[in-house]
């Protein structure tokens, strides 16, 4: 079971750009039911798309520091 849930952001195993969760279901025949509809820009363009949960992972967070 995935640990991913709707606005986690992450990215595919295999790289890729950070993506935010939109949905989780079931985006059949092409999909399992361990889908996630993602979202995420390239410069101003927003794109979505499906993935398999089993291809993501959480994306590291970024260091936030002060000065």
């Amino acid at each position: 079971m995935s640990d991913i849930k709707v606005g986690d952001v992450v990215k595919l195993k295999s790289g890729g750009p950070d993506m935010t969760v939109k949905d989780l279901g079931d985006y059949s025949p092409m999909h399992s039911e361990n889908s996630a509809k993602c979202v995420w820009f390239d410069g101003k363009k927003l794109n979505e798309e499906v993935f398999g949960v089993d291809t993501l992972k959480h994306a590291p967070k970024g260091f936030v520091g002060v000065i």
